[in-house]
């Protein structure tokens, strides 16, 4: 998995620090938003797991703190359970411009509840999955008892809750006390998953009963067991991101472009790149790639750059070539490294080219061999580096034939 660290403009102006979980191979299939249980935050163990889990199928997730906590900006104090809710709508508005529209939303705890009464407002999310949430967010006042006539009476107070400070408004008690997710599922129109623990001491599981009674059709559940709220054990938290992932994957969409059909006039290479940024989706065979540019010169940096993909392919076959020679021999070649760099160097500091104006290209090439290999089998794998034949195309003529083809041909 790949992480990347962003920000973006929550519901009351204040930059929301976030996270994009991405698969480590190849473009995401979907997107995902999570949103965090009361007073956590994005770091927590458990949601990075299940970003993890996520991300091994192929869904990518944001992340993010909540106004007021974690690394987000602005006053805790300022935030109420509905601006929590605006929050996550400013988040699927920055993925939808950024990267992809949201078609999933998982949410835990209180965070569940949020995801729950943000749906309406995210038009392409398909699918809401929340863990441990609450039936009435008002249950999060029961934490708040010792301070709730301080609150009341001041208008604002300090709790500490998991051994940290917060400051709670009498706007965030009131806004719970409205606020039902009871009726807000009735009308979802999403398909449903609810995850929830039979021991879980902080939001019981009648919880969970209440809500799957109130959700139509399609609508799921499943017991985590062993689990505590905060699905501190890692392989709880795993466990249910592969269940998401799995379930997720009967009503959200894969994000490969029409453009991207491989014809069946031979063609083995397919690549399309829309209409804002450098980013770019290849199909090789069966095989899903992006390639992208560095930030620095208006990309994203979501995957190698052009140059990168070529210089990969000439290691790729130099690696392989010498696979293949090292068994034809019976040689104990144990493995090969080969490490590559690209650049562009003026062609007067080039001894042994033909160009003598300009720039050429230049493609440092450093060979690793692993394994009891005597010096003549190293000399010799060294010199068949130079035979594979990704090196013999760079260095052959090559033509390259161009023809537009109109969109109702395709």
């Amino acid at each position: 998995m790949k992480t990347t660290r962003i920000k973006f403009e929550g519901a009351l102006g204040t930059a929301l620090s976030g996270r994009l979980d991405t698969p480590a191979v190849g473009p995401p299939s979907a997107w995902a938003l999570f949103a965090h249980c009361f007073t956590c935050g994005k770091d927590l163990h458990a949601i990075r797991h299940i970003t993890r889990a996520l991300a091994a199928r192929g869904i990518a997730t944001l992340r993010f703190d909540f106004t007021g906590l974690g690394q987000s900006e602005g006053g805790f104090e300022d935030t109420t359970f509905t601006t929590n809710a605006d929050d996550l709508v400013a988040a699927a508005q920055w993925l939808s411009k950024n990267r992809s529209a949201p078609q999933l939303l998982v949410g835990h705890s209180l965070g569940g509840a949020a995801v729950l009464h943000a749906a309406s407002r995210i038009p392409s999310a398909r699918a809401v999955a929340t863990i441990g949430a609450p039936c009435d967010p008002h249950h999060v006042a029961n934490l708040l008892e010792s301070s709730r006539e301080e609150i009341e009476r001041d208008g604002v107070a300090t709790v500490t809750l998991a051994g940290r400070p917060f400051r709670i408004s009498k706007a965030f008690l009131d806004d719970l006390a409205y606020r039902s997710p009871k009726a807000i599922v009735r009308r979802l129109g999403r398909a449903l998953l609810i995850l929830h623990a039979p021991s879980d001491e902080t939001v019981g599981i009648e919880n969970a009963k209440q809500l799957y009674e109130a959700a139509r059709h399609p609508k799921s559940f499943l017991s985590l067991d062993s689990a505590d709220h905060l699905l501190s054990q890692a392989r709880d938290a795993q466990y249910a991101g592969d269940v998401i992932a799995a379930w997720a994957g009967r009503y959200v969409d894969a994000q490969t472009p029409e453009q991207l059909r491989i014809d069946a006039d031979g063609h083995q290479v397919a690549v399309h790149t829309g209409a804002k940024g450098f980013r770019t989706e290849i199909v090789v065979g069966g095989h899903r790639l992006v390639a992208d540019e560095p930030v620095s010169v208006g990309g994203t940096d979501a995957g190698p750059t052009p140059y990168d993909l070529v210089v990969a392919g000439l290691g790729a076959c130099t690696s392989m070539t010498l696979r293949m020679y090292a068994d034809r021999k019976e040689w104990p070649l144990a493995g090969a490294t080969i490490r590559l760099s690209h650049q562009k160097i003026h062609a007067t500091d080039c001894t042994d080219c033909e160009t003598d104006a300009g720039r050429v290209d230049e493609i440092q090439r450093e060979v690793t061999l692993h394994g009891d290999l005597d010096d003549d089998q190293r000399a010799r794998l060294l010199a068949i580096a130079d035979k594979c034949p990704v090196h013999r195309t760079l260095h052959g003529e090559i033509k390259v034939r161009t023809e537009l083809v109109d969109k109702d041909n395709e």
